[in-house]
């Protein structure tokens, strides 16, 4: 098989793991500069805001684990194929010299057993860092019960590694992952953690710099495969922040990729929950939000019509409004529609005197959320009206514009068309998490 025809199969299987950011391009470059790929090409953001153009691909999409969720899985019929560790690194090494990518996102089926896959995306990593002298970013699968010993020297060499949990609860591995368990994915997890924190440790000793996964690590969850709720889905991603150092828990709305009778048929992807999962998700990472803040027994859901934070705000109206000029930097980041940036705009421009609504404005407050719960000079922003709570939720409630586009269409994936693509303003809040 051509390098061309198994880079379509592989870059295509690779599509359904989330846990990098990406996008992708079918631009068409007659007469033009470039030739960008369907297949493959994508984008993440490193943590100084940079896009970073990655290969994303599978090393193999056979498997012998029969995962009923995945499109990989032994017992589905698709186009198979598998490259070898020279193929994949020449393949990556011709793409950064054309200057297509900077950096690789390598993945893999377990074919024969687990330490059997992670030596040959060790040997991928090996050519790549050690006979190219590649110094590009590179994030790679953790694989799920591979010798720590292979995964220290693949730490050694890559920026990122990531051990997707898959499903929130144990009952669902058992039911849809029968060959995974929770301690199989935990473990690596726990290793990697450890390593980077005594490289770390070691860099400080000593002038020689160790590095080991030097980006930290980061995992995946499917959202709609079981029937876990929201509160269990982010007591879990609160757990893994704690207890395992990640620095991002990715969610990935299900995509029916199979018949099994346990799975949610005929309904199309859940991508408004996604993204109402991935706000809470903010919240917790840079608002100082904690699970049982947003949800609790009694509301194990969140409200699809609103995003958390004014969820929390509306059940918690006695502490509003907040006085703008007054209020410290913590209160600011609770209050619907000042995000971190918002905040601290606040606080510095304040110091040059009291601040107005019309000031608010040029600081980009969304007012059209945060005028509910602030006041300035104590004023609100519409004095007439009366700020009861049913007023604040049927406002707030009454632009669902976004709703439709959310819940309707296929999961984005590399292959979609321009159309589909976020507005700028929408990719500015995506980057910035302000809302």
């Amino acid at each position: 098989m051509e390098t061309a025809e198994k880079l379509r199969i592989l870059a295509d299987s690779a599509k359904y793991d989330a846990s990098c950011s990406s996008s992708g391009s079918r631009r068409a470059s007659y007469g033009g500069i470039g030739a960008p790929t369907a297949a493959g090409c994508c984008h993440a953001f490193s943590a100084d805001g940079r896009c970073i153009s990655l290969l994303k691909v599978l090393y193999t999409n056979y498997c012998i684990n029969d995962c009923k969720y995945c499109n990989n899985r032994v017992s589905n019929d698709i186009e198979r194929a598998a490259f070898t560790p020279r193929e994949l690194a020449d393949l990556c090494i011709s793409f950064y010299r054309r200057n297509y990518i900077e950096g690789l996102f390598l993945s893999s089926g377990i074919i024969k057993s687990p330490d059997y896959t992670a030596e040959k995306l060790l040997e991928v990593l090996t050519i790549l860092r050690r006979e190219y002298k590649f110094n590009g970013y590179i994030h790679v699968k953790g694989i799920p019960g591979a010798d720590n010993a292979l995964l220290e020297k693949i730490g050694l060499l890559a920026d990122r590694m990531s051990v997707n949990i898959e499903l929130p609860s144990e009952s669902g591995l058992k039911l849809l992952a029968p060959q995974k368990t929770k301690q199989s994915v935990l473990e690596p997890m726990r290793f990697i953690r450890n390593n980077i924190a005594a490289a770390r440790e070691e860099s400080k000793k000593t002038k020689a710099k160790k590095y080991f996964v030097p980006a930290g690590q980061s995992t995946q969850m499917i959202i709609g495969a079981t029937k876990d709720s929201d509160l269990q889905i982010l007591r879990l991603t609160e757990g893994l922040y704690k207890n395992y150092s990640l620095k991002r828990v990715y969610f990935s709305a299900y995509v029916p990729v199979g018949n099994h009778p346990v799975l949610p048929k005929d309904i199309p992807p859940p991508l408004l929950r996604e993204h109402r999962l991935y706000q809470a998700d903010w919240l917790l990472r840079f608002y100082g939000f904690s699970v049982s803040e947003i949800l609790d027994e009694k509301n194990p859901l969140l409200d699809p019509l609103l995003d958390p934070k004014c969820c929390w705000a509306m059940r918690n109206i006695g502490l509003f409004p907040v006085e703008i000029n007054t209020a410290d930097y913590e209160t600011l980041l609770r209050v619907p529609g000042i995000g971190v940036v918002s905040a601290k705009r606040i606080v510095t421009a304040r110091r040059a005197g009291r601040l107005s609504f019309e000031d608010l404005k040029k600081l980009r407050v969304v007012l059209k959320r945060a005028a509910y719960f602030i006041t300035c000079s104590g004023k609100y922003m519409f004095p007439s009206l009366k700020m009861s709570y049913d007023f604040i939720y049927n406002s707030l409630t009454a632009d669902t514009s976004m709703l439709p586009q959310l819940q309707s269409g296929n999961q984005l994936s590399f292959f979609d068309s321009a159309q589909l693509l976020p507005s700028p303003r929408e990719r500015l809040t995506s980057v910035t998490g302000q809302f």
